[in-house]
């Protein structure tokens, strides 16, 4: 299988690319780093990268910034970093990336434990996230070809034994799941 790793120089994307290469073939893209560069605040990027890397049976996003801080120090251009890169990110690579992969290929998007537990000081997050699980599930009603999508929502990576973040992955893009929030370590 091909796949396309999104932010693979960040935390998740460093335990990923290395236990899913051994299995497949890789492809990284980032905002500075990997194979191609691509910025997920600009849908021309994202196009781009999509016109040059071809035939991508799987497309797995954990990239994209957000903001922390509490309530009152929240307003809309500290929102809008979440919105731009995290959310609308991630959408744009699948509305995009949907003309660009192969059939029955995957997308996995990350979400994050926050749109079901938030705590203080991570409302951005919790808006997000939110929005990225919503995205997955009414997506999967609609996409094409065979195309599947499914999020995976982590704890704190940190706290996370690598090996059920490794398994999360692989299972959205290696089993037939669509629709799915795949909760790691809640």
């Amino acid at each position: 299988m091909r796949i396309l790793i999104i932010g693979a120089n960040g935390t998740i994307g460093k335990i990923l690319e290395p236990a899913l290469s051994k299995n497949h073939e890789v492809i990284s893209a980032g905002r500075n780093s990997g194979d191609f560069r691509v910025d997920l605040s600009d849908s021309n990027s994202i196009e781009k990268l999509f016109e040059k890397v071809k035939d991508i049976d799987s497309c797995i996003c954990v990239a994209g910034d957000c903001y922390t801080g509490d309530l009152f120090s929240l307003d809309e251009e500290k929102l809008n970093i979440g919105i731009q890169n995290k959310l609308l990110g991630q959408i744009n690579l699948v509305l995009i990336g949907q003309k660009y992969l192969n059939e029955k290929g995957s997308f996995t998007l990350t979400s994050g434990k926050m749109a079901d537990k938030p705590v203080k000081n991570n409302i951005a997050k919790a808006i997000v996230n939110g929005g990225i699980n919503s995205f997955v599930l009414a997506t999967s009603l609609e996409l094409e070809r065979g195309i599947r999508i499914n999020a995976i929502s982590p704890a704190k990576v940190a706290d996370i034994p690598i090996e059920d973040l490794i398994n999360a992955y692989t299972k959205s893009i290696e089993e037939t799941i669509n629709g799915e929030i795949i909760k790691v370590n809640y």
